[in-house]
This record gives structure tokens, sequence and C-alpha cells, in this order.
């Protein structure tokens, strides 16, 4: 298991304000009917829709809430949501890829270019920047879950890929292909994981400058309130300082 440097994985929600609570919500439960609509309405048999719920319960969203976004696919009277994966370039040349669920294509694109534009990036063709990211499957504990040796040693044998754990929790990474099995194999020894997902893992992090970090957290932060943009990865990092003056 060859190790990495712990990657920012820009998937973090500013702030636990009122209305951006409810903006996450209104995000979650998106995802929750898309995922209810593609598959079937049971988060047992229905791995998307199981991470989905998952994520909401993580956020404290209300149980009826959750209820009422898959009540919403079986019902059929839900929007149609398009899925879209932009790729651009932001300050200082950093790769970013966004996850996008919009029922207006148009909007979207238009505002997330112009979010590009303004911070001095520009939005580019899909697979400009994919390339330099893995897509692979990660699985999140909270560090009190097991220890670092138990987590590993359990991650192998299920056929993992990568765990880093730190005081933040363990994280377990596995490609696609066995993300779903590694998931079930590690539910079963140690419960309910506090995050299953696919994502965008950067190959490599570049490290920027303060100025430069500041216009890539203003950027992300821009496209994490807009309401059609569910999750924003990109390949950089920034000093601790920095983090904690943007309020990250």
């Amino acid at each position: 298991m060859a190790g990495h440097s712990q990657f920012k994985n820009i998937m973090h929600r500013k702030g636990r304000q009122d209305a951006q609570k409810s903006k996450l919500f209104g995000k979650l439960a998106r995802e929750i009917t898309v995922a209810a609509k593609l598959g079937t309405p049971d988060p047992a048999m229905n791995p998307r829709l199981r991470a989905a719920v998952i994520a909401a319960r993580q956020e404290n969203m209300p149980k009826d809430n959750i209820e009422r976004a898959i009540k919403k696919a079986i019902g059929g009277e839900s929007e149609n949501y398009d899925e879209i994966r932009y790729e651009g370039y932001g300050p200082g040349g950093v790769a970013i890829i966004l996850e996008v669920l919009t029922d207006n294509r148009n909007r979207a694109a238009s505002d997330i270019r112009s979010y590009f534009t303004k911070s001095g990036g520009n939005l580019g063709e899909t697979g400009s920047v994919s390339f330099m990211f893995d897509r692979t499957g990660i699985i999140e504990y909270d560090a009190k879950v097991a220890s670092d040796d138990a987590m590993l040693e359990a991650a192998i044998e299920a056929g993992a890929d990568d765990v880093v754990s730190s005081e933040n929790g363990h994280e377990i990474y596995a490609s696609q292909d066995t993300f779903r099995d590694v998931a079930k194999a590690l539910e079963a020894k140690f419960g309910e994981a506090r995050k299953t997902a696919l994502i965008w893992k950067p190959q490599n992090t570049v490290a920027v400058d303060d100025e430069t970090g500041e216009k890539l957290l203003k950027l992300i932060e821009l496209l994490n309130e807009h309401d059609d943009v569910q999750n924003v990865y990109a390949n950089f990092e920034v000093s601790d300082a920095l983090v904690a003056k943007m309020g990250g």
C-alpha cells in the first residue's frame, strides 16, 4: 500500500448557519431523489442512494426530509436533473473538477463559466483536467472506530488500495471496481461508515502561495454555494494559516 500525501479534498461545506444548512439540505435531497430515480428506491439495494442517505444523516438532515426526497422520485413528481461534469483551471493553473446536478444546463454553464473567468481561471473541455485525477472510492470512519493498524489490516483484507489514518479519522481508498465490496466488508466489521462516495482524487497536489490560495478558496466557496454544484475537487494545497484565516 503506497502512502501518499494527505490532499485537500475541497468538498467541505462552509459554515453551519441556517441559510447554508437549508442550501445543503437542498443539495443532499437532490442527490437522494436522483439516486432513487436512477435505481431502486431501496437504499439497501441501491449503493448510490445508500451513500446519499448516509451523507444526509451525517449532516443531521431530518428523516422526514430524506423520506420526502425518495418519495419524490417514486411519485415521478421530481424535476429532471442532468448530471454534468465541468473541468477547468483556476488561479495559478490549478485543476478543478465540478460535479453538477441541474435542471437548466444553460444557466449552470453560464454561471460556472463566469465564476472561473472572474477569478482569473478558465473553463475547459471535458477531459481537459480529469486525466490528472483518479476516479476512486473513499470510505471514511471516525478515528475511534479502530486503531490505525486494525483499520489497515481490515482494509488490505477487504481489497482496498490505500489507507490514510490521522486524528481526523481513517480514509480508505478503493478502485471503482472493488469499492462497493470493500465498503461492505468494512461495514460488516466496523459498522456504517461516516461517508462512502466515488470521488476525483488528484494524482498530485500543487502547493500554491497564500495570495493564489486565497483566490482559489474564494472561487471554490463561490462554486460550492451554487445550487447546482454538488461537489468540487481541486489539486492544490495551501498553508494551514490560510485555511484558518479563510475559516476552512
